[in-house]
């Protein structure tokens, strides 16, 4: 296991409660693998919500709202909207086959991102932070689960995500398993 995703699994509170997914089948569906750790940590503890705040999203969620490649369609439709009308896409999107892939949204609307370039492998895609109902990004070079932790610990401080209580203490982690 990724020690990264390890470290992110025993620190967060609570029995695991993931499940095995069938990653070849969620990466037929969004045309990409994703980042070995986020696969790990999903298998282990499943996706939730952290510090009730933080919606980490899950392939196959009962919920189609923690559901990660429902919500990546919804955004993908949501951002081709936005571009066209209001808001200007980020630079970063300009190379033609990058994308944002949403690994997580929060109870105020903000979405995190994992920004895809054509020839990256997923493990080294940069993590990247979009505020609720605005064009406010922030972009991390770093994994999932090693961005998780150090946000969890206080290593790093995201000013988008500071702003709301995030993260709090004690942690908390729920399972999306068995909500409906």
């Amino acid at each position: 296991m990724d020690n990264a995703a390890d470290q992110l699994a025993r620190f967060l509170p609570g029995a695991p409660a993931g499940q095995p997914k069938d990653w070849a089948a969620v990466a037929d569906r969004l045309g990409t693998q994703l980042p070995r750790d986020y696969k790990e940590f999903i298998e282990l503890r499943g996706g939730g919500h952290v510090d009730g705040y933080l919606y980490v999203l899950e392939p196959d969620s009962a919920n189609e709202h923690y559901d990660l490649v429902h919500e990546a369609e919804v955004r993908s439709e949501a951002f081709d909207y936005l571009w066209s009308s209001s808001e200007k896409k980020p630079a970063v999107l300009d190379e033609p086959g990058a994308r944002f892939i949403p690994w997580a949204s929060t109870d105020n609307g903000e979405f995190l991102y994992w920004l895809v370039r054509p020839g990256q492998h997923p493990d080294d895609w940069t993590i990247v932070i979009n505020e609720a109902r605005g064009d406010w990004y922030e972009y991390l070079d770093m994994g999932f689960a090693r961005f998780l932790l150090s946000a969890l610990t206080g290593e790093i401080r995201s000013e988008i995500l500071s702003d709301h209580h995030f993260p709090s203490t004690p942690h908390t982690f729920q399972p999306f398993s068995g909500w409906e």
